[in-house]
């Protein structure tokens, strides 16, 4: 038989050959499949954030599978179908790109007309997506970020920022609802959507008003300690550090705050602070245990230990569980540039009562730099120090959480 009929029978077989595990996937229904299913700006008609729940581990699944499916089809012998399954995956992608690059746009900006421009366009979408079930995780937890943070930043509108505060709030919430079992609270691939949902609705919460803040506390202080039991670390941990500013939110609104279940809460932040089981990794019990330290002195004590942030020739003190709250936000948005906005940023220098930025020229800045053998010398004197320190915590049976 001649050559030209065997091409002509293998071209046929067009995408998804036979030696591939998936579906015939035509040019056409590529580039549908990539429309309907990854751009996340679908027809506003087939999408209601008040629709009905969908199964969260099944959409999860179904996305995986989509996922596995583009890329499989980047090998199709149809160049059509490759250029369709690389931009499938490409929009899988594109929407958390797209998000941080928004919030740290509203960073740069600040709070003015672009950033209430940018949340006023962005923030349908935003919301959109934090409830879309069949977007990616990544996407739906940048977005979760993106909303919050840019919210913050625009702090106007308070319809805006209650109405973001209930999106937030119908995605964490979730958790509330979930029965303990012997092993605690039992993950799912959405943990890390949930834990941006909280701690983005926390950064919220710190800018409302008294009133709205004493609605929130009713709403979620006898619920929050339920996320205590998840068996995720992070969860835990955003869960314990959400309760210690609540609580100080409460005291500071309520000179009289009395919580009823006191004896309960501090037992189990203690369990968390001294959590010695085996099934756990060292360094997750290692974190956990001193986070916890933290919160449990803040819920009993009144407590917080002050941290200080050095910038340039500047120092700013950390003293309480909102400024932490905000500065934690803010340093995981901006990374290594959060040094540069502290000394810069009109916008973050308000937040933090820092002031105008303080120019110095290069004269003052050379005489403020300490000189190399000076810096030599105190460096060598603090790895001593350091050492002599740590080797009476050699012995195996000193727990090592308990000093670091």
């Amino acid at each position: 038989m001649p050559k030209s009929k065997k091409r002509g029978s293998n071209h046929q077989r067009g995408a998804g050959g036979q030696h591939r595990n998936v579906q015939p996937f035509s040019d056409e229904d590529a580039s549908i499949e990539t429309m309907s299913h990854c751009s996340g700006f679908s027809d506003p008609a087939s999408f209601t954030e008040e629709g009905p729940e969908v199964d969260e581990e099944a959409t999860q699944e179904d996305f995986e599978y989509k996922l596995k499916g583009f890329i499989d089809l980047t090998l199709d012998k149809s160049a059509k179908t490759r250029q369709a399954a690389l931009e499938g995956n490409k929009c899988f992608d594109e929407q958390s790109a797209a998000a941080r690059l928004a919030c740290l746009l509203c960073v740069q900006l600040g709070s003015g007309i672009e950033s209430e421009e940018i949340l006023k366009t962005l923030g349908p979408v935003l919301k959109k997506i934090i409830c879309d079930g069949t977007a990616s995780i990544q996407a739906r937890q940048a977005s979760a970020t993106c909303l919050g943070v840019c919210c913050f930043i625009v702090t106007d509108d308070i319809t805006e920022l209650y109405s973001t505060m209930e999106c937030l709030e119908n995605i964490f919430t979730k958790w509330y609802q979930r029965e303990s079992d012997t092993n605690g609270i039992s993950s799912t691939h959405n943990t890390v959507l949930h834990i941006s949902a909280l701690l983005a609705w926390t950064l919220l919460l710190t800018i409302c008003p008294v009133s709205e803040v004493k609605k929130k506390l009713e709403m979620h202080l006898h619920k929050l300690p339920n996320l205590l039991s998840c068996d995720d670390v992070n969860m835990r941990i955003a869960a314990g550090e959400t309760l210690a500013l609540l609580f100080e939110l409460a005291r500071e609104t309520e000179a009289d705050f009395f919580y009823e279940d006191m004896e309960l809460l501090t037992q189990k932040l203690r369990a968390l602070a001294t959590d010695g089981n085996k099934h756990r990794a060292k360094v997750d019990k290692r974190k956990q245990r001193s986070v916890f330290r933290d919160v449990l002195r803040a819920v009993e004590e009144r407590d917080f230990p002050t941290e200080t942030v050095k910038f340039g020739p500047e120092r700013m003190y950390i003293d309480c569980w909102v400024k932490k709250h905000t500065y934690d936000t803010f340093k995981e948005i901006l990374g290594s540039g959060m040094q540069y906005h502290l000394q810069s940023n009109e916008f973050l220098r308000n937040v933090f009562e820092l002031g105008p930025p303080v120019m110095l020229d290069a004269a003052t800045l050379k005489t403020m730099k300490i000189p190399r053998f000076e810096r030599h010398l105190y460096n060598s004197a603090a790895f001593k120090a350091r050492t002599k320190a740590r080797s009476k915590c050699r012995d195996k049976r000193t727990d090592v959480g308990e000093f670091f």
